[in-house]
């Protein structure tokens, strides 16, 4: 699936590729929703309602990924609803030994993240991910999602790499296709970002579950 030789710098999301989706699915699908109907006195189609249609409007741009929007929106902690689902914070399979074999074979490896900074040391605390990374970058950085040019204009200015030696891992079929725009040659994505779901299917990317599949 990949020839090492040709790779320099290891570009790695987060959420669904690193770590479980579970975690962040039950946080925005059921705890959000259900918080956020209590504060207000809404049902729970009211209140689903009214969050799916706002992350509608705002999808793929940087306050949908923000986590001082949502608590506007809400008018609750969303930050602190983050330590409430901690149990669920976990690897998915294999990654911890890809990126220690990462760093034991010299290449590159850096976090690229739509996730907010607040979420990033939520999750750090409990997996230790930044310390087993030589860089780490969450989108709100630059003030542009990866789904943005300018996102990979700044990133590539700030960590300088070649993109045509360059993999990049992501389970967001939008920004894999703003990052081969930007000329990143090597494109791979996830088949079961959730552990709680069915795999996924009809990728437009090649895919594959366990990094022991793919260890330099």
């Amino acid at each position: 699936m990949i020839n090492w030789q040709d790779i320099d710098t290891v570009l790695l999301d987060m959420d669904g590729t690193l770590l479980d989706l579970h975690y962040d699915n039950r946080l925005w699908n059921e705890l959000l929703p259900a918080r956020y109907g209590a504060h207000h006195g809404l049902d729970d189609a009211e209140s689903n309602g009214r969050l799916q249609a706002r992350m509608g409007q705002v999808y793929g741009q940087l306050d949908f990924y923000c986590l001082d929007y949502w608590s506007r929106f809400t008018g609750l902690d969303v930050i602190g609803l983050h330590d409430e689902l901690v149990h669920l914070i976990r690897y998915r399979p294999g990654a911890e030994a890809f990126l220690d074999r990462l760093r034991a074979t010299g290449k590159r490896s850096i976090l690229v993240t739509n996730a907010h900074r607040g979420s990033v040391r939520v999750k750090d605390r409990h997996t230790a991910l930044i310390g087993r990374l030589d860089a780490d970058v969450s989108c709100h950085d630059y003030g542009a999602p990866k789904e943005s040019p300018d996102f990979w204009a700044t990133l590539a200015q700030r960590h300088p790499f070649d993109p045509t030696r360059t993999l990049f891992i992501d389970d967001n079929a939008p920004v894999l296709d703003a990052a081969a725009r930007f000329g990143v040659r090597h494109l791979l994505t996830i088949l079961q970002p959730d552990s709680a779901r069915p795999a996924r299917t009809a990728l437009r990317y090649p895919a594959f579950n366990d990094f022991a599949e793919i260890l330099p």
